[in-house]
């Protein structure tokens, strides 16, 4: 059926077709005199807060965070946005005026935020409010000629008209349909609930809006390296790296700490998924203010204390190492952690002696080692080193050792897995060449002209990397998602329909029974209702043998449909 048809349709059942749903009318003038100011200011609103530009606006919001997605974010990992950046040096500076490294917080991605609310609201509140009165309102009376409609059945019956109607309204009732009589027909409605879903649906996409938008000012997000054996304690000194809303404040970290005992990984041996992990969790010993507990944090399973839930996030080796100077002191000793480059843990860092070390004449030097580790060990003979599988079970550590400053007291950031060699020196053998060894554990490398020595010993602990955070609109936004699935299904299973059953005498003084149905779209379960509605009635006001014309005109006028909207 054509948009002409049915607005001609609807033109000629009057109010019985009408507000079968709270969709605003769209009225288009052509040729029509020039908007002013005011003209096209409403035009805009109306454009705006219609629920096409809401579709199109949400669509672009999910489009938007494709690149939030897929590129990374300096609010969650400011590391992984500098080895990007390095890394693409020609796409950086048109992601950087595109603010793609911060698209949450961008002025584009906000922009279509504000409008998708506004445009929402605006949308809902005359809707909700017609509806509303909808609900107050009674059924609209019986079309003047029932048989227009596209569900439509009669018949005729020795009942009288009274009868006829007084069954049809107990049948109309029984089904939950709201029914009452107007004038010789019985009027009847059913599934307000699709329009309640609809709009359930789009108040439940503010409520995850303003969720995202509590969330984002509220929240707090911080990650911290733990090597096997060491704590953290929940205060802004202890964090790695941390953020936080604009709204919020350091004093409401939730107190508590946590050890971690052990790190378990386990990986698949054999065939194609081999080096995958099996087993990956972390055994820690938590506390809140009052006795100590035990608990396992897996992918996906985090820690829950209070408001915070603690995320293990990453995992990799810490070789433990001792350096001693020429006079065999111990000036270093400890696990390094070490980052990974590869699924198979091959990994780097750098190991710093920043104080106690004197050299062999006792001046006051720090020293500096460029690690680099793999858990098993692969590749000798080839002039390069890898690891073949992410478990220890051939660790190979590779050093080169330097002297010199650090550049540690210099005031400027360092990252404290790179060594910063501009005001440091590499050692060198009795021939001149770059000091570098590959070492098992337990070996140790001698440093020449008596600087002293660096143990690898028979130990390399594991560390996990954990990510703590305080995320207040989580459960609101879940309310929100759950309301929107409800509310979605409403309006996609649900059919607001119609449905008026007149009874007349007819010339020959026996009662014609018409029923008619009308649905806001076209629908083939509509007929079968009406077929159910016929029969149930028909138990009542049984059929005589011949089956009558449609009456061109009825013998009663029906009530008029403003004052059944009463």
């Amino acid at each position: 059926m054509s948009k002409t048809d049915t607005t001609e349709q609807q033109e000629s059942l009057g109010e019985a077709g009408a507000q079968l749903s709270t969709a605003p009318r769209e009225d288009t003038a052509v040729g029509g005199p020039t908007l002013g100011v005011v003209g096209w200011i409403r035009w805009f609103w109306r454009q705006l807060t219609s629920m096409r530009v809401a579709l199109i606006l949400l669509f672009m919001l999910s489009l938007g965070a494709v690149p939030g997605s897929l590129i990374p974010q300096t609010s969650a990992d400011e590391l992984k946005v500098q080895t990007f950046k390095e890394a693409h040096r020609t796409l950086t500076p048109l992601y950087e005026k595109l603010q793609f490294f911060d698209v949450y917080s961008s002025v584009w991605f906000s922009a279509i935020y504000i409008l998708l609310f506004v445009s929402l609201i605006g949308c809902i509140l005359p809707r909700s409010w017609q509806f509303v009165g909808q609900l107050r309102s009674r059924p609209p009376g019986a079309p003047r000629r029932l048989d227009r409609l596209p569900a439509y059945t009669a018949w005729r019956t020795e009942a009288e008209p009274e009868q006829v109607r007084e069954a049809a309204l107990a049948v109309l009732e029984g089904r939950r349909f709201r029914a009452h009589t107007a004038g010789n027909a019985v009027a009847a409605e059913k599934g307000y609930l699709r329009e309640a879903g609809n709009l359930a649906f789009h108040v439940a996409l503010i409520v995850m809006l303003v969720a995202f938008a509590w969330g984002q000012l509220f929240k707090s997000e911080g990650g911290k390296l733990i090597v096997e054996g060491d704590g953290f304690s929940n205060t802004l000194t202890q964090y790695d790296d941390f953020k936080s809303g604009s709204q919020f404040g350091t004093d409401e970290l939730e107190p508590f700490s946590f050890k971690l005992e052990s790190f378990t990984g386990t990986y698949e041996k054999n065939g194609p998924q081999r080096g995958t992990p099996r087993t990956f969790e972390a055994a820690v010993t938590y506390s809140r203010g009052g006795a100590d507990e035990k608990a396992v944090i897996r992918v996906n399973e985090p820690l829950k204390v209070g408001d915070s839930k603690v995320y293990l996030i990453a995992h990799g080796y810490a070789p433990v190492v001792t350096v001693r100077d020429g006079r065999g002191k111990t000036v270093f000793h400890g696990a390094v952690p070490l980052l990974p480059i590869d699924n198979n843990i091959t990994s780097t860092g750098a190991i710093k002696v920043m104080d106690g070390y004197r050299d062999k004449n006792g001046k006051k030097e720090q020293l500096g080692f460029q690690a680099f580790f793999v858990p098993t060990f692969a590749g000798a003979g080839k002039g390069t080193m890898f690891s073949q599988f992410p478990a220890l079970d051939f660790p190979v550590m590779a050093l080169t050792g330097f002297h010199g400053d650090l550049r540690v007291n210099s005031g400027l950031p360092q990252n404290v897995y790179q060594l910063d060699k501009s005001k440091m020196t590499q050692f060198t053998d009795k021939s001149g060449n770059k000091l570098a060894q590959r070492m098992l554990p337990g070996e140790t490398m001698t440093l020449p002209d008596g600087a002293g020595s660096i143990t690898f010993e028979k130990d390399v602990k594991e560390w996990a990397s954990f990510q703590i955070s305080q995320q207040p609109g989580n459960g609101l936004a879940l309310a929100g998602a759950i309301a929107a699935i409800a509310g979605l299904s409403g309006s996609l299973f649900i059919q607001r329909r119609r449905v008026w059953v007149r009874a007349v005498r007819g010339e020959d003084g026996v009662t014609v029974v018409e029923m008619a149905g009308l649905g806001r779209s076209q629908s083939a379960k509509l007929p079968e209702e009406l077929g159910d509605l016929a029969l149930a009635l028909t138990a009542q006001a049984p059929p005589t043998a011949s089956v009558p014309e449609p009456a061109e005109e009825p013998a009663e006028d029906p009530a008029p449909s403003g004052e059944a909207d009463k």
